[in-house]
C-alpha cells in the first residue's frame, strides 16, 4: 500500500526545517545518482524555496546542473545504514540506485528519481541558478515544484513523531557515522 500523499507547497518547506539528513537524487537522461547530505534548508515559503550543500567536485552537481533539477528525500531511521553506505560512496564508477536496491519513482514534474521506500518525504526541485554561491560555497537553491509525504509521519503540515512510526522518523547526522533521531543515537553499520 502507498502511504504516500501529495504536500501542499505552502507545507513543503516543514518537510526540511528540522535540519534532516537527506538524500540529494539527481538524474540527466539515462544517468542519475543519489548522495547523502547533512547541510539543507528550506530559504523561502511562497513560493518554496530550498538551499543544499554540494560540493561543486560531485556527479550529483555535475547532474543537477545539466538537468537543472534535482530531488530531495528524507530517509527515516530504518534507512541509516544505506544513507551512511550511499554518502561514503561515488556515483560516478556505479550506479548507487542498482548498487544498493534503491527503487524510486520519478517526480511528477521534473522527471528526478523520488525513492519512497523507508523515506518520510520527498521534494521535487528547478535548480535557481546562482553562480555565484554555487562557485563559492557549494550551496544550491531550489524552488519545490511538487512534494509527497508518507501519511504516517507527516500529515495536515505538521511531523507526527510518535512511537509506532520511528522507522520513519527522520535522522540527523553527527559525523563519523553517527547519527541522532527523536529518542536516540543511531550508529550506522556499514553495509
Amino acid at each position: 500500500m502507498n502511504h504516500f500523499q501529495p504536500v501542499a507547497l505552502e507545507h513543503a518547506s516543514r518537510l526540511v526545517n528540522h535540519g534532516p539528513t537527506v538524500w540529494v537524487t539527481s538524474a540527466d537522461g539515462a544517468r542519475r545518482n543519489v548522495m547523502a547530505a547533512a547541510w539543507s534548508m528550506p530559504v523561502e515559503f511562497t513560493p518554496p524555496r530550498i538551499a543544499v550543500v554540494i560540493d561543486k567536485n560531485t556527479f550529483t552537481r555535475e547532474l543537477v546542473a545539466a538537468s537543472g533539477a534535482f530531488g530531495i528525500c528524507l530517509p527515516g531511521t530504518a534507512r541509516v545504514d544505506l544513507t551512511y553506505a550511499i554518502g561514503g560512496t561515488s556515483g560516478r564508477t556505479l550506479d548507487k540506485f542498482e548498487r544498493f536496491g534503491i527503487e524510486a519513482s520519478r517526480g511528477p514534474v521534473l522527471g528526478m528519481p523520488v525513492p519512497e521506500a523507508g523515506c518520510a518525504a520527498w521534494l521535487e526541485c528547478r535548480l535557481i541558478s546562482e553562480p555565484h554561491t554555487e562557485d563559492a560555497y557549494d550551496t544550491c537553491f531550489g524552488e519545490v515544484v511538487a512534494a509527497a509525504a508518507d501519511s504516517r509521519i507527516f500529515a495536515g503540515g505538521h511531523w507526527l513523531f510518535r512511537e509506532d512510526n520511528v522507522d520513519l522518523q527522520t535522522i540527523h547526522h553527527l559525523g563519523a557515522g553517527n547519527f541522532v533521531r527523536a529518542g536516540g543515537v543511531l550508529k550506522a553499520v556499514p553495509l
